[in-house]
């Protein structure tokens, strides 16, 4: 078994695990209890697991635990709170941009990335960048609104 120490939205997290390979998915969920990240394709193609590792998104499923220690995670929990809301979650929250919210986190991680990177994006850099993640209720028009009324702010 190895330990493994980082930092989960602000806070020190020690986890233990027999698997060096667990996807930090799934160390999330299981061992710290934060359920923004989803599981959806298991393969990195969807983005529901997307997570910031030292600000960058990254699929959760298939990044292994051993290479998040010593660097700073933020899951979606780590943004905002119901009474004050990331700015990104504002947004989506003002553009309705979720219908059954399975894509939302994903979305917004990725966004949040995207803004940190490019603070004011054009519309092709915003469908660029949010391409790999994927919206089966169809409300990626919403998704984009909200990402450029962040961008435009």
């Amino acid at each position: 078994m190895a330990t493994y120490k980082f930092r989960v939205n602000g806070n020190p997290a020690t986890v233990d695990s027999w698997d060096p390979e667990q996807p930090l998915l799934y160390v999330l969920r299981n061992s710290l209890g934060l359920h923004g990240a989803k599981f959806g394709c298991g393969l990195g193609q969807c983005g529901a697991c997307t997570v910031l590792v030292d600000g960058k998104a990254v699929r959760s499923c298939l990044t292994p635990v051993k290479q998040v220690a010593g660097r700073a995670v933020t899951t979606l929990e780590g943004l905002g709170t119901p009474e004050k809301p990331d700015v990104v979650q504002a947004a989506f929250i003002a553009e309705q941009a979720s219908q059954c919210g399975y894509c939302t986190n994903g979305m917004i991680m990725t966004a949040k990335a995207l803004l940190a990177q490019t603070p004011h994006p054009t519309l092709e850099q915003v469908k660029t960048g949010m391409a790999g993640n994927l919206c089966r209720c169809g409300t990626h028009t919403r998704i984009l609104n909200a990402v450029m009324r962040v961008a435009k702010a």
